[in-house]
């Protein structure tokens, strides 16, 4: 599942980074803490987080995330999408509860892998 994928299954909107991509979600880590986060190992992670600050950008860069997911339809700040942006790191804003997104996220990587 790309990233174009998961703003699809999210209802989401891309703020940042490449639509086209190659990148695939190698995992799925739900978090606002981001001490918590740098403590998750999994290689192209996506991180759904509630943390609308480049706090969670730069800590996606740090595990190598393949990209972040900001719920409830958060305002993203400039600076966010331009960390975002410099880091190549894909951004996408999505209406949807945290909750919500972990079960759409589930059931389609689940579909993915019986396909």
């Amino acid at each position: 599942m790309t990233i174009a994928d998961v703003v699809k299954v999210l209802n989401g909107k891309l703020m940042a980074g490449d639509a086209a991509s190659p990148r695939v979600v190698g995992a799925v880590v739900a978090n606002d803490l981001m001490s918590d986060v740098l403590l998750f190992d999994a290689d192209d992670a996506l991180l759904l987080t509630s943390l609308a600050s480049d706090q969670a950008i730069r800590t996606a860069h740090i595990v190598g995330a393949m990209g972040v997911v900001v719920h409830n339809a958060k305002p993203l700040s400039e600076t966010m999408i331009k960390v975002a942006n410099d880091l190549h790191i894909p951004l996408v804003s999505s209406p949807l509860s945290k909750y919500d997104a972990c079960v759409k996220m589930h059931d389609a990587l689940e579909m993915e892998k019986r396909a």
